[in-house]
Parts: structure tokens; C-alpha cells; sequence
């Protein structure tokens, strides 16, 4: 079934890529974004392609508007997505007393500036073509907070936010859009977290996978009877609750 075309912001590994394959297993051809083509980007291409869908890499620096502006508007030149999802993040831990500017300034630049030097074209030709579905992932540090990532649990909560007034804005014209926030999920971000202290906070009892954030985020995609606008949805193991 083919379901048009799927965009993901930062879908090349971890929960990105899981994402990227979701969807095209779900009838989406996909294009995601990374700043570098690497092996990872390359494995996550092949099996996108090996489950019969079109693929496309675009590279370019989330923190570089110019770059992030030109790289979209070059694609919305050839197509408009049917489905957005943004998915980039980086983290520069420290305590918020020692934080430096730069630590702050990065974060923010890609988490929650590149939402807006990358979607708010996407936004504007979802408005005209009357259709859509905008995903953000954010993360449970931006709904309750987490010590030692104040810029980061800032900047995922600012997409929150971000996210709840554009669907205001635009849920008129036929655009859905909502939140999905994980929480400890095993992937190369997550691998040196201190799992015997954070495992007792989890009632599940364990760490989510990338492909259960993906099974939301299809879910968002693709559902045809869909009443869910506005709204963050948690993917924690019952985290916060």
C-alpha cells in the first residue's frame, strides 16, 4: 500500500532509524536527514529499500539555518510529505551551575531551533495541500525534568510547547500533530546511564527499544480514523504516570 512520502528529521540510527523503517514497513517511501552519511545512515537506507520502498539520504547541519532551509526547500521543490517527524537531538550534560554557553547554545540549536529552520517550511506546504501529520519526539526530561540536563530537558520541553500551539494553528487545515516522548530507551545515547539506579524508577522493569517508540510514531502516521491531535503521548514503561 503505498502511503506517500515520509520525512524524518535525524532518522539515520537509534530511535531515528527505527522510525525511518516503521513507516516505509507501513507503505511510506521515506527520506530522512543526518549531518554525515555514515554506515549507520547506510544499513538504515538498505532496509528501507529491502522492504520494497524508495529511499532518499539528505545531509546537512540542523544548527545551520541556511543549510537546514535550503536542504528542505530543495526537497519541497519535488514533493510535499505526507508525514513529518522530528526526530534530532543531542545532549551536552552538565550541571546547570557549571554549564557553559556553549553547552547550552548547541543543545538548543539543534533540539529546538532545528525544529523551526527545518519544519516551518514543511508546515507551510502541509497548510496548502490541506493534509498531513507532524510528529515531534520530544522525551520525558522535557515533561518532568532531569537533573544534570537542564538545557536539554529545556529544549525537549520547548518542542513540547512548540508543538501544542501549531496544532492550534493548524489543525483546521487538515495537519495533525502531536508529541511522542520516550523515555530510557537503549541506544547509543542511553548505553552509559547507570542502569542498576534508574531500573527501581521503571515499573515495567526495564529500558524501552527504539522499536516500540516506532510502533507509536507508525501508529500517528498511518491510522486512517484519527481523533488524536495536540497531545503527548509517553513511551516510558510507566516512568511518569
Amino acid at each position: 500500500m503505498d502511503k506517500g512520502t515520509a520525512l524524518v528529521i535525524g532518522g539515520s540510527r537509534g530511535i531515528g532509524g527505527a522510525i525511518a523503517v516503521k513507516l516505509a514497513q507501513l507503505g511510506f517511501d521515506i527520506v530522512f536527514s543526518c549531518r554525515e552519511v555514515s554506515e549507520a545512515a547506510l544499513s538504515t537506507r538498505d532496509e528501507i529499500l529491502g522492504q520494497g520502498r524508495n529511499c532518499e539520504i539528505i545531509t546537512f547541519d540542523l544548527a545551520d539555518r541556511n543549510a537546514s532551509t535550503s536542504a528542505i526547500n530543495e526537497l519541497l521543490a519535488r514533493l510535499t510529505p505526507h508525514v513529518a517527524v522530528y526526530n534530532a537531538g543531542i545532549t551536552r550534560d552538565n550541571l546547570f551551575a557549571l554549564m557553559s554557553e556553549q553547552e547550552w547554545a548547541e543543545v538548543m540549536r539543534v533540539n529546538l531551533d532545528g525544529f523551526f529552520y527545518a519544519f516551518q517550511p514543511v508546515v507551510f506546504n502541509m497548510i496548502a495541500a490541506k493534509r498531513g501529520r507532524v510528529i515531534v519526539v520530544s522525551s520525558a526530561s522535557g515533561q518532568a525534568g532531569q537533573a544534570g540536563q537542564v538545557n536539554y530537558s529545556a529544549s525537549k520541553a520547548g518542542l513540547i510547547g512548540a508543538a501544542k500551539a501549531l496544532a492550534k494553528e493548524i489543525g483546521r487545515k487538515n495537519v495533525f500533530v502531536n508529541v511522542v516522548a520516550p523515555g530510557v530507551i537503549e541506544t547509543e545515547m542511553t548505553s552509559a546511564m547507570p542502569k542498576d539506579k534508574i531500573l527501581p524508577l521503571i515499573p515495567l522493569g526495564r529500558f524501552g527499544r527504539a522499536d516500540e517508540v516506532a510502533s507509536i510514531v507508525g501508529f500517528l502516521a498511518a491510522e486512517e480514523k484519527m481523533y488524536i491531535h495536540g497531545q503527548v503521548i509517553g513511551v516510558n514503561g510507566g516512568l511518569l504516570i
